[in-house]
């Protein structure tokens, strides 16, 4: 069956509490593969809209407005303008980065909950909640803390100790009390309105475990799967708070709508501003069947995106469903879960700050990382390598070689032996042709790790055409071989360029710079040419090495972060294995290690550990299976230099002929690292 073909697209990204700044977490969980997703519907020349904002309600908002002592429109103006900016630096191109406190968002939750309320969707129900009798305020789980009764610590909140992580409610903390008052709160009782989402396990069922069970990610399925085998049950879309949208009925006083129902309005909302900002019918967007929706989250909105959210649209009738929801892993940092409120955290801000300049340097590694079927984990080393072995050894030096040979040869003017102005290299005409289309296949199924690996290729596939065809030396014996290999070279560079768009939107647009091009879209079904005679502008370098005196400040200063929050860090000591028997000189000697580069990777099939590998070792491009499957995904080491032991005696392991060995790291928790060179080396290095 082949896949419908739409007529527009509205994408959403999560809509990110403004009650703090944002991680690079958070970044690489939804915001990146949004962006990357839209620019590449975009560069398809489809009709897109994508919409995101601050979500401005809600218990986080009032309770970091108590931590600050002010207001909560002065921390939503604040940090909405901070992670505004911050997105805007880090190139993420929202159409419209709206606010859930504007007056439209609120007119249009307050309509969307009297649309329900009318057809007599909710079930109003009467419970006990806790309430403070000093304060006169019913108090969300937030405003109550207490004895965790699972570790002791006496400051745990009402819905999770952030000490030992346990989920809670206020009825299971021991001496619960009010964090406005300080005393201990009653149990009274109060009335709110309820979605009953058990009336829709049916339809849901129905929708998602037969109608997605082949095109949505495992991990969204599987969380979806697991709700509705538990049975679902009613959710209250109203509570007692004084900040949020008032509840829209005689009566409810004291109540606004809970904040995850007002908060996935907000696309909706937001689209709308949109829509009179440009002139254009937003119910387009949202109500057409030809429009497909997709929603980009972190894996801990799935039930909200994929279950309630959906029965929210359903039950209000006139709404498209969301076609897919590709929700990502989790990323942590430097081995630990990344937490603002701990200080172990890398804010967008922070970093922008402190590595001005490095914007698509950042989009590359947390792409090459990106949490999409596990969680992943940043390392400031393992971005210095990322930047320093791949964009500046493979693709900076690919563009920069081309660009410095064209004006020493040439001064910069295009030449070619023939008139046609695209390659004058068929097989290079074919290559490109498939490399377009894994491009599309990996966008459209979402898999943006795969999709800049495959625009990688074409860097590496220059570099490769570049050394064999070695125009610095036919310049002398057969100047025309020489200006077709720069030609098509230079064809390259601009394939390469079209497919950076929505990877490294700056760095294309450099590149399309050096072209003399102008730096609009080029789109990918355009044929890439450049005309014979065209001059080419000035060469400069796309990226500069990391150096380790900038790797060594950024892990500084996130342990100093941590430590001004915790205290100072109690350092266990690791076992560590004893020392084996000595050997002699020779029987060192006798081991040829060598740095090799890691060029493909996959798991052997019906094994847990194994991982097939191709390793470029500058002698050779040769097989080795490695134990490291349980360890690393094989999308995330394409492209990882590695210390290869070249003359190994080679065996057969599972049907494979394993040539070599890679050298790995492991401390006493069996934790797996690759020994490699701290910055880049030529691949046939000798280690000794």
């Amino acid at each position: 069956m082949e896949p419908k073909t739409y007529k527009r697209y509205t994408v959403t990204a999560a809509l990110p509490y403004a009650n703090g700044p944002k991680h690079l977490g958070h970044l690489a969980g939804a915001y990146i593969p949004a962006d990357l997703y839209v620019r590449y519907t975009r560069l398809q020349k489809r009709d897109v809209v994508f919409v995101c904002g601050s979500d401005e309600h809600g218990t986080a908002i009032a309770n970091q407005a108590m931590k600050e002592h002010t207001t909560p429109r002065e921390i939503i103006d604040k940090y909405h303008e901070l992670n505004k900016q911050s997105f805007e630096q880090m190139g993420i191109s929202f159409d419209i980065y709206h606010r859930t406190s504007d007056p439209l968002h609120h007119e249009t939750a307050r309509d969307f909950f009297t649309n329900l309320n009318d057809k007599h969707i909710f079930v109003e129900k009467e419970e006990k909640q806790y309430y403070d009798e000093h304060a006169k305020a019913f108090l969300a789980d937030r405003y109550i803390i207490g004895t965790c009764p699972n570790c002791g610590n006496e400051n745990a909140y009402g819905d999770q100790c952030e000490k030992c992580g346990s989920s809670l409610s206020p009825e299971e903390l021991i001496n619960p009390r009010s964090t406005l008052s300080g005393n201990k709160p009653v149990l009274k009782p109060t009335k709110h309105w309820y979605l009953p989402l058990d009336k829709y396990e049916d339809w849901l069922k129905e929708w998602i475990l037969k109608g997605h069970a082949k095109d949505w990610r495992a991990t969204v399925y599987g969380q979806c799967k697991s709700w509705l085998d538990g049975g679902l049950h009613p959710r209250a879309v109203t509570r007692d708070l004084d900040w949020g949208i008032k509840v829209p009925v005689q009566g409810a006083d004291g109540k606004v709508l809970y904040v995850w129902f007002d908060a996935p309005i907000g696309y909706i909302s937001a689209t709308k501003q949109w829509a009179i900002d440009n002139n254009k019918d937003w119910e387009l967007y949202w109500k057409d069947e030809d429009t497909k929706l997709v929603h980009f989250i972190g894996k801990d909105n799935i039930v909200f995106h994929c279950i309630v959210f959906p029965v929210m649209l359903k039950v209000h009738g006139d709404f498209i469903l969301p076609d897919n929801v590709p929700a990502n892993e989790f990323m942590n940092l430097e081995g630990d879960k990344m937490s603002t409120s701990r200080g172990w955290s890398v804010e967008m801000h922070e970093y922008l700050e402190d590595l001005p300049g490095k914007i698509d340097e950042l989009r590359y590694y947390l792409t090459a990382i990106a949490p999409e079927t596990s969680d992943s984990e940043f390392t400031w080393k393992d971005y210095q390598a990322r930047v320093n072995n791949e964009l500046v050894a493979i693709l900076g030096n690919f563009v920069n070689r081309v660009m410095i040979l064209m004006h020493k040869f040439y001064d910069g003017k295009v030449q070619a032996t023939t008139a046609t102005i695209n390659f004058t290299d068929e097989n290079l005409s074919k290559e490109i042709g498939g490399f377009y289309d894994e491009l599309q296949a990996n966008f459209e199924g979402y898999k943006f790790r795969q999709a800049q690996q495959t625009m990688m290729e074409i860097a590496r596939l220059g570099n490769r055409y570049l050394t064999e065809k070695e125009p610095w030396k036919t310049i002398k014996t057969d100047p025309d071989s020489a200006k077709d290999a720069l030609h098509n070279c230079l064809i390259l560079i601009g394939h390469l360029a079209t497919c950076l768009q929505p990877f490294l939107p700056g760095t294309a647009k450099k590149i399309f710079g050096m072209l003399n091009l102008p730096n609009d879209q080029i789109f990918f079904d355009e044929e890439f040419v450049l005309a014979n005679g065209h001059q080419l502008n000035t060469p400069s370098l796309l990226f500069e090495k990391i150096e380790d005196d900038l790797i060594a400040r950024q892990v500084q200063k996130l342990i100093d972060k941590k430590a001004a929050i915790e205290g100072p860090a109690v350092v266990e000591e690791m076992p560590v294995a004893p020392a084996k028997e000595n050997i002699i000189f020779d029987q060192f000697a006798a081991m040829d290690i060598r740095v090799g580069t890691i060029l493909t990777a996959e798991k052997v099939a019906k094994t847990k550990k194994l991982m097939k590998l191709t390793i470029d070792t500058g002698i050779d491009q040769r097989t080795v299976v490695s134990g490291i499957a349980e360890h690393f995904e094989p999308e995330g080491i394409i492209g990882q230099q590695v210390s290869i032991l070249v003359n190994l005696e080679p065996r057969e392991i599972k049907g494979i002929l394993s040539q070599g060995m890679i050298l790995m790291a492991e401390n006493a928790e069996g934790k797996l690292n690759f020994v490699s060179p701290v910055s880049w080396m030529p691949n046939g290095s000798g280690v000794r």
